[in-house]
């Protein structure tokens, strides 16, 4: 497996390549959902490149904060997985190798999709996202990129990115990984404290109860949510899994976002 840190690394790499590329961008802090992607992609495709990258444009501030600040970063740990899971390069840039001129004057914007649920929670989020993952999809140029359900709001973006920009990229979305307690696999559970975790499993109960008819709303569930010890709610609610609007129709998702001690954790449910 070839660790590439350049961008003229990346290229070099990508003219010598043939057939299908597969691509999972990643922020690093790799686990068990990450390594579902990498499984699909390698599965899929002739090549496998896996991106490593913390991006600063899509934090608060433009990665002027503690969340970016305290953002695991593992890359040793987390070449050993790709390395075991069949990757055949990762792309491990600095900031400075994908913004050499500081923070884009040009960024993709991402319009109303972009400014609710965790838009509204975190302005600028989404362009930051789709921004970077433009460019890395100009540079890797894949046939597939791979991301996980749990990330609903983001898959929606970008498949409606790709799509507005004629970007010759197929968006695979793969079912959420949850530990055996329930809750969502994701970077930030390394944070959680033991009674962190404990408290973090009502967000995946709630949404089941919801999926399953116990309650008849997202504001029931909500406020059931809401009740649970060591659970601040940001929002539940079930939307149109295209267009993000709030809807009561089927089928839909049911999102999530909240705060559990120092984590905010998103979770959703297809319902």
């Amino acid at each position: 497996m070839q660790v590439i840190k350049t961008i003229a690394e990346l290229r070099s790499f990508r003219a010598e390549t043939s057939g299908s590329v597969g691509f999972v961008p990643t922020m690093g802090a790799l686990h068990n959902g990450h390594a579902s992607l990498v499984d699909a992609a390698r599965k899929d495709n002739d090549t496998l490149v896996v991106s490593v990258f913390t991006n600063p444009l899509q934090f608060t501030n433009l990665g002027d904060c503690d969340d970016y600040r305290n953002y695991p970063r593992q890359l040793d740990a987390d070449c050993e997985l790709l390395e075991a899971h069949g990757a055949d390069a990762v792309f491990a840039p600095s900031v400075e190798e994908m913004y050499p001129g500081g923070v884009s004057e040009i960024w993709v914007r991402t319009g109303e999709m972009g400014t609710v649920l965790e838009g509204a929670s975190r302005p600028g989020h989404f362009d930051g996202v789709a921004t970077v993952v433009t460019k890395l999809f100009n540079l890797v140029q894949p046939d597939r990129a791979y991301f996980g359900a749990k990330d609903a709001q983001q898959v929606a973006i970008l498949r409606r990115c790709v799509a507005d920009l004629n970007l010759p990229v197929e968006i695979v979305a793969l079912p959420i990984v949850r530990a055996a307690d329930g809750v969502a696999e994701s970077s930030r559970n390394q944070r959680l404290s033991a009674t962190d975790r404990e408290h973090a499993t009502a967000l995946s109960r709630t949404l089941f109860k919801l999926r399953d008819g116990e309650f008849s709303s997202a504001a029931e569930a909500r406020e059931y949510l809401a009740a649970q010890p060591g659970v601040t709610v940001d929002y539940l609610v079930t939307v149109d899994p295209a267009t993000l609007q709030d809807t009561e129709n089927r089928p839909a998702l049911a999102l999530v976002a909240a705060h559990v001690g120092p984590v905010r954790l998103i979770d959703g449910v297809e319902i």
